[in-house]
C-alpha cells in the first residue's frame, strides 16, 4: 500500500472514531452505508467496466431480508447482516449469469429490468409490508452480549463493516485479479486473446459488487430499523450512479466523498423539499462538465498521486 494511501485509511479511520462526539451518530451511519454501497458498485463500474442500472436490487433485498429476520426470527444482529449480504450474494449470482451475456447498454437494461422485478415482488410479497415496508426492526444485541439500541453502540459496527469492506475492497483492486479486470476494462479483446476467460471474471466482480451492496443494505436496516421500498427502487440505483461519478470513478476514494455529498445535500437541504433533487441534478451536471474525473480524479491529478 502506497504511503499516501495508508494515510488516508488512517485519516478515516481518525475522523470515524471520533466522528459520533462531534455530529449526529445516525447521519454518521448513513454515510457510511452509503460510503460502502457506492465503493461496492464502483469495484463493478471502475474497475469491471460494467454499469449496472440495477443495483438497488441488492442493496434493498440484503436490507428486507435483514430487518424480517430480525423482527420476525429473532436472529441477532451479525446473523440477520449476514443473512441480508448472503441473499444478495445468491441474487448477483443468479442476475449476473444472465447479465453478463449482453454487453454495453444492454447489460445495463437488462440489470434494471431484473431490478424492477425485485421491486414489483416487494410490492406484493405478505413479508415485505408493502408501501409500509417492515418498520421497528430491533437492533438487538451483538453477540447476544452488546446492546446496540444506544446510537453510539451500533456506529462502531457499523464503522467496523464499513473499514473492513473498504478495506475488502483496497484488496480487490490492487490484487492480480483487480489487474486483470482493469485489463478487461480497457481491452476485452486483448484480454481474451491473452487467454483469460473475461466472462468468468465479469461474473466474479458481479457477484462480489452484489454482496458487498448488501451489506451496506443490511446494515442500512439497522441503522434505520426500517426496511422500504426506496431501497429497491430505481432512483437508489440511479444515486449510487450519482455518488461514484461525483467522487471519481476508478479511484479507490472518490465514491466515499460522493456518497457524502449526496447524502450530506440530503440531509441538510431537505428543508428545500423537491428541490433538492434540482439542486443534486445541477451539481451533477457542474462536475461532469468541470470535474469530468469526479473530485477525487481531479484532486489526484493535481497532486499526481492516483488516490
Amino acid at each position: 500500500m502506497p504511503r499516501h494511501h495508508l494515510l488516508i485509511f488512517v485519516g478515516l479511520l481518525a475522523l470515524g472514531l471520533i466522528g459520533p462526539f462531534v455530529l449526529y451518530p445516525v447521519f454518521l451511519m448513513k454515510v457510511m452505508c452509503f460510503a460502502l454501497f457506492a465503493c461496492a458498485f464502483n469495484l463493478l463500474l471502475g474497475y469491471g467496466g460494467l454499469l449496472s442500472f440495477g443495483h438497488a436490487a441488492y442493496f434493498g433485498s440484503a436490507s428486507y431480508v435483514s430487518a424480517y429476520a430480525a423482527k420476525a426470527w429473532g436472529l441477532t444482529p451479525e446473523l440477520a447482516i449476514l443473512l441480508g449480504t448472503a441473499t444478495a450474494a445468491v441474487l448477483g449470482l443468479v442476475f449476473g449469469a444472465l447479465a453478463i451475456r449482453r454487453q454495453g447498454i444492454y447489460f445495463a437494461m437488462v440489470t434494471l429490468a431484473f431490478a424492477q422485478m425485485v421491486y414489483f415482488f416487494s410490492v406484493q410479497a405478505p413479508f415485505t409490508g408493502g408501501e409500509d415496508g417492515i418498520q421497528s426492526v430491533p437492533r438487538g444485541h451483538l453477540f447476544g452480549l452488546i446492546d446496540l439500541g444506544p446510537d453510539r453502540s451500533l456506529y462502531f459496527l457499523v464503522l467496523a463493516i464499513t473499514f473492513f469492506g473498504l478495506l475488502l475492497i483496497y484488496r480487490i483492486i490492487h490484487s492480480p485479479f483487480g489487474q486483470v479486470l482493469k485489463a478487461i476494462r480497457d481491452n476485452e479483446p486483448r484480454s481474451v486473446s491473452l487467454g483469460y476467460r473475461t466472462n468468468q471474471y465479469k461474473l466474479a466482480v458481479f457477484v462480489l459488487s452484489a454482496t458487498l451492496a448488501g451489506l451496506a443494505g443490511a446494515t442500512k436496516a439497522l441503522v434505520f430499523q426500517l426496511a422500504s421500498l426506496t431501497d429497491v427502487y430505481w432512483t437508489m440505483s440511479g444515486e449510487v450512479v450519482l455518488m461514484t461519478l461525483l467522487g471519481g470513478m476508478g479511484t479507490v476514494f472518490g465514491p466515499i466523498v460522493g456518497a457524502a455529498v449526496v447524502v450530506g445535500m440530503q440531509n441538510y437541504l431537505a428543508t428545500l423539499g423537491a428541490w433538492v433533487t434540482i439542486i443534486q441534478g445541477v451539481i451533477f451536471v457542474v462536475s461532469v462538465l468541470l470535474f469530468r474525473e469526479g473530485i477525487i480524479g481531479v484532486l489526484g491529478r493535481w497532486l499526481k498521486k492516483p488516490l
